[in-house]
């Protein structure tokens, strides 16, 4: 990820001391790492712990500060992909055990579904069509779990560098967007339709190519995070 911030400069983290002020997949600024403490219940409980331990996922709820799009990590990176190439970019964006978490704005999670059925590009049509024997547009459409109010979500540790978990443990859960911001930018849900959408397109047209070479590296795309709104 594009950094604006120099993620090398250390900054000591003993209890009290300031999260790194850094936004890459590296870690979270301090700003970032703030407003994610103000999902949860008591904020500045969440940052003593992190403060403490940087390295530390925590559970946050959402609904009221985020909604947070739960895809698969191949489908999931092709919504990334389409909204920084052909969109407005992102909100911060996490992996998380093989699922790619989209974090959108307070209610994303009660609208996105029912607009995607409305589409015709509901989950539902996918096992309705796979069951007939048919093969149509929606195929391409995984079932995205949408977490809203009364949900939770694991979110990365703020910093994910040498001195913390495994490799393994961080490549299960690390941000590819870090917040880096208290009041970022986040995608409604007509704009999570329309990347699923273009996703769901793309997947399509991918699986028609015939190509000689092997796929470029998935975690070498580069976001820059100065477009985001």
């Amino acid at each position: 990820m594009s950094s604006t911030r120099n993620p090398a400069r250390t900054i000591p983290h003993g209890p009290g001391a300031p999260l790194p002020d850094r936004s890459d997949i590296a870690g979270v600024t301090s700003e970032g790492a703030t407003w994610l403490a103000s999902a949860g219940t008591y904020p500045r409980s969440t940052l003593a712990l992190w403060e403490e331990r940087p390295h530390a996922p925590v559970v946050l709820p959402c609904g009221s500060t985020f909604d947070v799009v739960n895809a698969p990590a191949i489908f999931g990176r092709r919504m990334l992909d389409r909204l920084w190439d052909e969109g407005p970019g992102s909100g911060p964006v996490a992996t998380y055990r093989g699922r790619m978490l989209l974090f959108a704005a307070p209610g994303t999670a009660q609208r996105l579904p029912s607009l995607l059925e409305w589409e015709d590009w509901g989950s539902r049509d996918v096992w309705d069509q796979e069951a007939a024997g048919h093969v149509g547009r929606c195929e391409a459409v995984p079932p995205l779990l949408c977490h809203g109010t009364g949900d939770a979500v694991t979110v990365p540790a703020p910093i994910a560098d040498g001195t913390g978990p495994s490799a393994a443990a961080r490549l299960e859960s690390r941000w590819l967007v870090a917040p880096d911001t208290r009041h970022p930018w986040l995608p409604g849900p007509e704009i999570m339709l329309w990347a699923a959408v273009r996703a769901a397109r793309a997947a399509a047209s991918a699986a028609v190519r015939i190509s000689i070479f092997p796929p470029a590296d998935q975690d070498a795309k580069v976001y820059d995070v100065s477009r985001r709104r």
